[in-house]
């Protein structure tokens, strides 16, 4: 069944803070949030919406539990309304963990609230700190706890490139988000927008944007730590929908394929990974099983995995088939 979010942009309400990297407003496209819209915002997605599909209604853009507690609620009553007529399944969420308790996630208990985003961005705390964020690795860490303890689905959100940051640091960052239970993961790495603090810091040469290349590399660690531990990344970089005007961003990775890029270079590892220890494959055929649906990731943009692999190994043929019962990041060999 295909999954498909009513996005709902409430940008940057809820949260006083001002990170070095934020710049909601641009992200969402919107400089206001009128509330007497949002039924008419659900109703012409829905329209467009195959009925059989799993769709959720999703709160995002600030820290939907950090605004006013009547509007969040009435927010919520609305989307509960769509619940209880059946024309929606659930509710979604983003918030920052420090906009999570006991009393908000016993609100949420009472709608249809399926799943908690939490934008944590690091586990670091000199990355954090630097970033302006204006919480603790363990304030994060405790609200990831409470999360799952009431029972709802806990997607992390995490951030590549970030100041003070590094491959390591990302890593472990990914591997502690595994630890502490989540459900899915999206990956962001570093966009620098105009007007925000992360600009000017690039402009006076203390912060460096990611290039694309260090940004997949870096990604693609990430990848692999959340790809060994089963957790699922439902995104990296930002949606076509998120897509930014020329004259919004500075620099970084504003690719709109980066999590193509970075998941094609991850299925390169394991494929060498995999055939360095099939022996001398020169002049032989390999077919390649891999998980329904990866088959353009596993071939890489351009077919440039096909060609590495081909060259790399003197391959005679190289052929990438799909198998339902292969999950991702898993490939399966026979060389005929």
């Amino acid at each position: 069944m295909r999954h498909v979010n009513i996005p709902i942009f409430i940008p940057h309400m809820g949260c006083p803070n001002l990170c070095v990297f934020c710049d909601q407003r641009s992200i969402s496209g919107k400089m206001d949030f009128d509330e007497s819209r949002v039924r008419e915002e659900i109703e012409k997605s829905l329209a467009t919406i195959e009925k059989d599909a799993e769709t959720e209604i999703a709160f995002f853009g600030g820290s939907f539990t950090g605004i006013d507690r009547a509007l969040m609620c009435r927010l919520l009553d609305v989307a509960q309304e769509y619940i209880a007529r059946g024309r929606v399944s659930a509710i979604r969420l983003s918030t920052r963990p420090d906009y999570i308790d006991r009393e908000v996630l016993d609100i949420l208990s009472r709608y249809g609230v399926k799943t908690v985003e939490l934008g944590l961005q690091s586990l670091d705390d000199g990355v954090l700190s630097a970033s302006k964020r204006g919480h603790d690795a363990a304030s994060a860490e405790r609200a990831c706890v409470l999360v799952k303890q009431y029972g709802f689905c806990l997607v992390g959100q995490m951030m590549i490139g970030l100041p003070e940051s590094s491959s390591e640091k990302e890593r472990r960052t990914a591997e502690r988000l595994c630890e502490l239970g989540v459900d899915a993961v999206r990956i962001y790495p570093t966009v620098v927008f105009e007007s925000t603090e992360l600009c000017a810091m690039a402009r006076k040469g203390s912060y460096v944007p990611l290039d694309e290349q260090d940004a997949i590399d870096r990604t693609k660690i990430a990848l692999r730590v959340f790809a060994e531990h089963g957790v699922p990344c439902i995104r990296v970089g930002l949606c076509a929908s998120e897509r930014l005007a020329p004259g919004e961003v500075y620099g970084g990775a504003n690719h709109s394929a980066i999590g193509e890029l970075a998941m094609g270079e991850l299925y390169y590892d394991l494929m060498c990974e995999r055939l360095d220890g099939m022996g001398d494959l020169a002049g032989k055929q390999a077919v390649l099983y891999v998980a329904k649906g990866e088959v353009s990731k596993v071939i890489g943009q351009k077919r440039k995995n096909y060609q590495r692999i081909l060259k790399k190994y003197a391959l005679k043929g190289l052929k990438v088939l799909e198998k339902n019962e292969i999950l991702s990041y898993n490939i399966v060999i026979e060389i005929i």
